[in-house]
């Protein structure tokens, strides 16, 4: 069995807007979300910048008790699922709940209540650690609390592959109905890591820009680009066989075609200099989709800011579009959200729907020098109007883990 598959309903937590529309007028207009860390003390951290969620009022979707047992990057799936699961016009009474299933994902789980807990278990002892711990932090939180909110009764599954986690939670799902598992996915994938010690973690490894400065810290493919800034949110896609989407009279937003999944098995941070399997996986994706290459007329690029991922993707684009390459329009949506890790490639995939239904492309913004390798159209600064059929989002994540989504406009 051979189904295409759809998209219906979409929904976003980001530090540029806590939904859709919000987040997708700030992309346009380029819109920098990140600032001085608000929530934390940093006056320990070399790092003091990363996007935050802003004014999001979380009693406003959850109640206290409810939001009390659920770690952040839980609480963001939920909201940006019940925004995705209401754009879908989904009617659960009316789902055959066997054949609704979620894959949502997340880089690192529930690392606020992991330092909460770990600062109880030393200053207090170990009878005062919540026996909510585990449930809190373990990284299936997320898909089995959207599965127990929604009655989703087959797979409720959590991909999790650094970076590339929110992409490839979409792709299983794809080929999960693709294939006839399921009628209805809810996919995606979330992170709330803004922590000391996560912060600390990463700048320890230099991944992290720190010179502190909002406007020139998340700046990829920029000369001056030295890391990538955290930031932290959710991206919620519904998704439905073409059939299913039909027969219930649904909005469809956009088609996927076609997912590219491979592994460098090179290094467990640096990507592979050749981009061989990154490339591997953007081919693998169109060949899905049947489709030529000179037919792809956006990528939304993993486009972290750090010196090895900007060079070495490039590098994979030129390897797959060769000379065409420099034709294509490829931006970069974290030089305004920073990187929201397991939940980058599922908020940019809510991008490259968004772009391919206007017919618009958001810039990369803060692009000031450019880089003598780097010479591609990264769409800087401001975005533009173009005729899109058919986008390309990639995720590449630590320990060599690549991604790619190929996505059709709806006609």
């Amino acid at each position: 069995m051979s189904r295409r598959v759809v998209i219906t309903g979409i929904g976003a937590v980001t530090p540029i807007g806590n939904n859709v529309d919000e987040f997708w007028s700030n992309s346009k207009a380029g819109k920098l979300g990140i600032d001085f860390i608000k929530t934390i003390d940093t006056e320990n951290l070399d790092v003091k910048i990363a996007g935050e969620v802003k004014d999001l009022k979380i009693e406003d979707y959850l109640d206290k008790k409810e939001s009390r047992r659920l770690d952040k990057f839980t609480q963001y799936a939920l909201i940006a699922s019940e925004e995705a699961v209401n754009n879908a016009g989904l009617n659960i009474d009316e789902l055959d709940k066997n054949k609704f299933g979620v894959m949502v994902g997340s880089g690192i789980g529930g690392f606020h209540t992991h330092e909460n807990e770990f600062t109880t278990l030393y200053n207090k002892g170990p009878k005062r650690i919540s026996p909510m711990y585990i449930p809190m932090t373990i990284i299936n939180a997320a898909a089995a609390n959207i599965a127990i909110k929604y009655e989703a009764k087959a797979t409720c599954t959590s991909a999790v592959t650094a970076c590339a986690t929110g992409t490839n939670n979409i792709g299983d799902a794809f080929r999960y109905i693709k294939h006839g598992y399921a009628d209805v996915m809810i996919s995606g994938g979330c992170e709330s890591s803004i922590t000391p010690i996560a912060i600390a973690g990463f700048a320890n490894m230099r991944a992290l820009n720190s010179n502190n400065d909002p406007n020139r810290a998340s700046i990829p493919f920029d000369k001056e680009r030295s890391g990538f800034v955290m930031g932290e949110g959710a991206g919620i896609l519904v998704m439905e066989s073409l059939d299913h989407a039909l027969k219930r009279n649904a909005n469809i937003l956009c088609e996927i075609v076609g997912y590219g999944s491979t592994c460098d098995a090179y290094h467990i941070t640096s990507p592979d200099p050749k981009g061989e399997s990154a490339s591997r996986a953007m081919i693998d994706a169109i060949n899905e989709g049947n489709i030529d290459y000179s037919q792809v007329s956006y990528i939304n690029a993993h486009g972290t800011s750090t010196p090895y991922n900007d060079l070495f993707e490039t590098r994979a684009i030129k390897k797959v579009f060769k000379e065409s390459a420099k034709n294509i329009p490829i931006s970069s949506t974290k030089s305004m959200t920073g990187h929201l890790l397991g939940a980058a490639g599922a908020v940019e995939s809510i991008v490259c729907i968004k772009a391919l239904e206007e017919g618009y492309i958001p810039p990369t913004i803060g692009y000031k020098e450019s880089d003598e390798e780097l010479d591609l159209d990264y769409v800087p600064n401001t975005g533009r109007k173009s005729e899109l059929k058919y986008a390309i989002n990639n995720s590449l994540g630590f320990g060599g883990h690549n991604a790619s989504l190929l996505f059709k406009k709806w006609e």
